[in-house]
């Protein structure tokens, strides 16, 4: 399989409904906001790249009608993952028969159960990448070690930062994911919507270890105070100023913080 690339530089769909509106997007490799009214098509357009992508390996690329630029050429994908904000019940027995745990209600549950796993994949990448340091002959191998062990530490700092007004805590001493609240302990299935949303996102970046990488979410705000819409970009960009996001919103308080230029409207992009 040939190697991602590491941003999409434009987006193409030849018709977001019914052979009408072609939407051509020029991207930044950093921040990129879709807005518009309700229902002019910006969770449209979305979920058709998204759909494009999650079906690249298939002969057809052409029956779906969407075209994606790289920057790399000759790249066919990028590394991406999808956030979506609707905290809905899990109703589909195939995902209830994929787990164990009777606390998952909701699909930010089984969302945040996925991202427990691949966050002790990171750890382990990470011990790795330590011993190698520690074995090899690197004389800077102390302090390159110190430098990978504060990814995880700020990624914690930041959390307990963020939740700090409802006395929430994350247990350091712990491999998984578990909060300390007034002394009781709590699984991350027990936070509030807009809580569990904040650390899905952030999970979903960390977990990406500063790795090129494409972020999609679709409305983000939806379950997020608005101290937190505001700092939502920044918190993304520092802990792996590689992604690059592409998000739709409604809100004013997500680009309120330097990123309104990153800002396009659907009608610009439409013809």
């Amino acid at each position: 399989m040939k190697q991602p690339a590491n941003y999409i530089k434009s987006i193409e769909i030849e018709s977001l409904w019914s052979g009408k509106k072609h939407v051509k997007w020029e991207l930044s490799p950093t921040v990129n906001i879709l807005s518009g009214v309700n229902g002019v098509g910006k969770s449209t357009i979305l979920n058709r790249v998204i759909m494009h992508l999650l079906n690249i390996d298939k002969l057809d690329r052409q029956a779906d009608g969407v075209k994606l630029t790289y920057d790399v050429e000759g790249a066919h994908c990028v590394d991406f993952d999808v956030i979506r904000s609707f905290d809905r019940p899990i109703l589909s027995g195939d995902i209830l028969n994929k787990v164990t745990d009777t606390q998952m209600q909701t699909e930010l549950d089984f969302h945040l159960y996925v991202l427990q796993r691949r966050y002790l994949d990171f750890q382990v990448s990470l011990s790795n990448r330590m011993v190698e340091l520690f074995t090899s002959q690197d004389p800077n191998a102390q302090e390159k070690a110190q430098e990978l062990a504060q990814v995880k530490t700020h990624f914690q700092d930041l959390v307990d930062r963020l939740f700090r007004d409802t006395g929430k805590t994350i247990q350091r001493e712990k491999n998984e994911l578990y909060f300390t609240s007034f002394g009781e302990t709590l699984s991350p299935y027990k936070l509030s919507s807009g809580e569990k949303q904040m650390l899905i996102i952030l999970l979903s970046v960390l977990v990406q270890n500063k790795r090129h990488y494409t972020l999609f979410m679709d409305e983000p705000e939806i379950s997020l105070h608005v101290e937190w819409q505001q700092q939502l970009i920044s918190l993304i960009r520092d802990l792996n100023p590689n992604t690059q996001i592409i998000l739709t919103t409604h809100s004013p308080a997500v680009i309120m913080n330097g990123w309104a230029d990153c800002v396009t409207d659907v009608e610009d992009i439409v013809s």
